[in-house]
């Protein structure tokens, strides 16, 4: 079984639901979510409320500790590719890097689709 771990939602434990109450029955009390796999904040958070939680307190911090825009990111030919899949091909799918502003398309195989490693982080093409 998967460990189990906590919402991060600084405000999980406020929210009064049946999951979150716990204790006796004379003495209940709600605690934040406890889950093996949660869906919000990158699998950090129980829900959208408590990742917008989240977001609210620590959003601000996090810019200033990883850096802000200081000028407009540009979406040129170069940079403009994405892999896709395309489901409608007979017999099997077939794959291939697709650039949204050239609308060029360049085969791919299966493995490169699943690992993205033929796209850079920002959005170049390596092949």
């Amino acid at each position: 079984m998967s460990q189990l771990k906590y919402c991060q939602g600084p405000k999980c434990h406020t929210y009064d639901t049946k999951d979150r109450k716990k204790g006796p029955k004379d003495n209940k009390r709600n605690e934040t979510r406890r889950r093996s796999r949660f869906y919000y904040l990158d699998g950090n958070a129980c829900s959208m409320i408590c990742q917008d939680d989240w977001f609210k307190v620590y959003g601000s911090r996090a810019l200033q500790h990883f850096g802000y825009l200081t000028q407009p990111r540009v979406l040129t030919s170069d940079n403009a590719w994405v892999n896709r899949r395309d489901w409608r091909a007979e017999g099997n799918d077939q794959y291939f890097a697709y650039n949204h502003l050239t609308e060029e398309r360049r085969p791919i195989t299966e493995q490169q689709y699943q690992d993205d490693t033929n796209i850079t982080e920002d959005g170049q093409l390596t092949i």
